[in-house]
């Protein structure tokens, strides 16, 4: 029964995206710049039995090491602003940020100050205005020690 209700709260946060970010957000959405950064590895998707936060995470270990790794490898970041991130869709695999801070995909990086940690994550575009919230894949939300049911501030880079 707890694991289930740690599942039903998931669509809840989902809704919770629209939050406001820091002022530090820019006002305008910008493009990432171009890199030759590795790609973020796409894990296969849950079973459709998955009920528990490690059935929804498909990572492998080798998968997480490569996007941390990845985060703090030298590479030519522009800082994009603070955003609030909700829970994404578990079920969605893979370490990425939906985030109105990008207008075009591309690789980029996320920090959560709080904790000091980082991770390589695919920005995807999410429409709305730039200081609207953002939504972090579950996976680079476990990387980053960020509560699964909190709203946790971090910081976005485009690589």
């Amino acid at each position: 029964m707890r694991q289930f209700g740690c599942v039903a709260v998931l669509p809840f946060l989902a809704a919770c995206a629209t939050f406001p970010t820091s002022p530090t957000a820019p006002a305008q959405p910008q493009k990432p710049v171009e890199t030759t950064s590795a790609p973020i590895p796409k894990p296969a998707p849950p079973p459709a039995s998955a009920r528990t936060v490690e059935q929804f995470d498909t990572t492998t270990a080798e998968e997480r090491a490569e996007v941390v790794q990845a985060a703090t490898a030298p590479a030519n970041d522009r800082a994009l602003g603070t955003t609030i991130a909700s829970l994404g869709d578990p079920a969605d695999p893979g370490f990425w940020l939906k985030t109105p801070l990008v207008d075009v995909e591309g690789p980029g990086r996320v920090d959560y100050p709080a904790a000091g940690t980082s991770v390589a994550v695919t920005l995807i575009p999410l429409d709305g205005p730039s200081t609207g919230g953002s939504r972090l894949s579950l996976p680079a939300m476990r990387l980053l020690q960020a509560p699964l049911t909190g709203l946790p501030e971090v910081t976005v880079f485009a690589r």
